[in-house]
């Protein structure tokens, strides 16, 4: 059967980094695994985060394009959970994580929490069922 849509099987956000080890950190206070590793000449240059069937990629920037080069404006992730979102944001607060909105209603009903991740990435981690 031929069709004109891609169709896709997944898709990996990846975000460069100005601190690797310190954005794995940050997301794994969220909750997610690092999963697999990439190393350059036995330095950790990247890693792929997993959240259950959900993956996102984080790379060490190498500033070629300049150290002041500006991250994550105009970009957020949006990610559903089953899971109760107080508890994960009372997860993410001992972790360090700083709240920019919730946990409570987000704008279209859904219980849910924003937060910016070091470089300024948001990411909006909601439950469609409470």
């Amino acid at each position: 059967m031929s069709t004109k849509t891609l169709q896709a099987t997944s898709l990996v956000p990846t975000m460069t980094v100005n601190d690797l080890k310190g954005s794995i950190r940050f997301y794994e206070g969220l909750g997610f695994a690092v999963g697999d590793k990439y190393e350059d000449d036995g330095k950790l240059m990247g890693v792929m985060m997993n959240a259950g069937g959900s993956v996102i990629g984080l790379s060490q920037d190498d500033f070629a394009k300049g150290k002041d080069r500006i991250k994550g404006v105009g970009m957020r992730l949006y990610l559903e959970t089953g899971q109760d979102i107080e508890e994960l944001a009372e997860r993410a607060k001992s972790a360090g994580i700083k709240m920019d909105q919730g946990p409570g209603p987000l704008p279209w009903g859904q219980m849910g929490i924003t937060v910016t991740d070091p470089d300024g990435f948001k990411m909006t981690i909601s439950n469609p069922a409470e």
